[in-house]
């Protein structure tokens, strides 16, 4: 498909002037496009730009936009509706799995798709497993699917998110991921289990919980923590983390905003 603010302007939905300011790029989560907030100078052509991409995307039937920036301790996103169906429930899929979700109550990011399938690819067989912070499981649920894993506990705080990984765990037909929902500091010490892998997929505020994951973590087992930083930042990440740990690894898993990136430490005592 052509740039949608070229066809916008080939048919006169905007003008010249207006032509820099339309978005070209908006996450697509199952079959509803998600625009960041629309810069003010064409909001009041935001829900004809938002039909017009209905009429040229037929796989998306709700188009909506950011009214803010993540927010809460649940990390949720204000969402407004702009064109078609009055709803932010959808289905996703990604790497063989289906996710339930709506998108306004639970935090999901399908830029993290590959970075998902690139730590079920490094768990290994029988390994028992914990994704704290784990949302609608879409860890849990690919993990399980490509990976010879014995075991996953996931511990989310969100109800709603939890709600949604339950169905999501039954849809995807999988009988070695087990939930929990609250916050982790209650839930993990009545797990009472320590495992091979433990990965903490929140990088605002993970680095918090890292004395509790390294108390739930077997001798020689990894840790996935991830962060916001910039490249300058890198080898003081890594001298810092090497206090606590022998082995440090790290890996870019996607670009946050200009100059910043997530990535992940892979963590060994």
């Amino acid at each position: 498909m052509a740039k949608l603010n070229k066809i916008l302007l080939e048919e006169k939905i905007i003008t010249k002037k207006e032509f820099c300011f339309v978005p070209n790029s908006f996450d697509t989560v199952g079959d509803i496009a998600i625009f960041n907030e629309i810069p003010k100078e064409i909001k009041k052509k935001e829900k004809k730009i938002a039909q017009k991409l209905l009429e040229l995307q037929k796989n998306i039937k709700v188009v909506v936009k950011k009214s803010g920036k993540y927010s809460g301790r649940l990390r949720t996103p204000k969402l407004t509706h702009l064109a078609g169906e009055r709803r932010k429930i959808t289905t996703h899929t990604e790497s063989g799995c289906k996710f339930n979700l709506d998108v306004e109550k639970c935090y999901f990011s399908t830029r993290s798709g590959a970075e998902r399938l690139r730590i079920a690819k490094k768990t290994k067989k029988n390994e028992s497993t914990l994704v704290m912070f784990s949302g609608i499981a879409p860890l849990p649920c690919i993990i399980s699917k490509h990976s010879d894993v014995k075991e996953i506990h996931a511990v989310e705080l969100n109800r709603t998110a939890y709600k949604f990984a339950k169905e999501n765990i039954l849809q995807n037909k999988l009988e070695n991921v087990f939930l929990h929902q609250g916050d982790v500091n209650k839930i993990l010490p009545l797990i009472k289990k320590k495992f091979d892998r433990i990965i903490m997929p929140l990088p605002k505020t993970a680095p918090n919980f890292l004395d509790l994951a390294i108390k739930q973590l077997k001798p020689q087992g990894t840790i996935h923590l991830y962060l916001f930083a910039n490249e300058k930042e890198f080898k003081d990440l890594k001298k810092e983390y090497k206090q606590k740990f022998k082995t440090v690894k790290l890996t870019k898993a996607g670009h946050f905003g200009p100059g910043v990136f997530r990535i992940c430490l892979d963590l060994k005592k």
